[in-house]
């Protein structure tokens, strides 16, 4: 059977499995610098295996997709003032918001 001929999320999970033990490869992708540089030893990766695969389907695609958010720290969804999650959650060692000229936020009190 034809790879190529799978969709896009058969052919990530075949390229996640083909990584497994891929000794050198994991090593080039941890020296990426970022979520591009991933991409570009995931599509050799790739290419080798004959996969077929695109930079938007390795981008749009669980678990390359996460490992890219990861690699970047950007997250994929924010919800209020544009803040990734993980610097929402609290001060994390950064001074309180408001601290830096930024305008305090307002809570949410709920619905009712």
């Amino acid at each position: 059977m034809d790879p190529k001929t799978l969709p896009p999320s058969q052919r990530v999970k075949l390229l996640v499995s083909a990584l497994n033990g891929a000794k050198r490869t994991n090593e080039a992708l941890a020296r990426c610098s970022d979520g591009e540089a991933m991409l570009d030893v995931l599509l050799d990766a790739s290419a080798k295996l004959g996969l077929g695969l695109s930079r938007d389907d390795l981008r749009n695609t669980p678990p390359i997709r996460d490992w890219i958010w990861w690699k970047n720290k950007e997250a994929p969804l924010t919800i209020g003032d544009s803040k990734p999650r993980y610097q929402q959650d609290g001060g994390q060692g950064r001074p309180a918001s408001g601290a830096e000229g930024e305008p305090q936020r307002k809570r949410f009190l709920g619905l009712f």
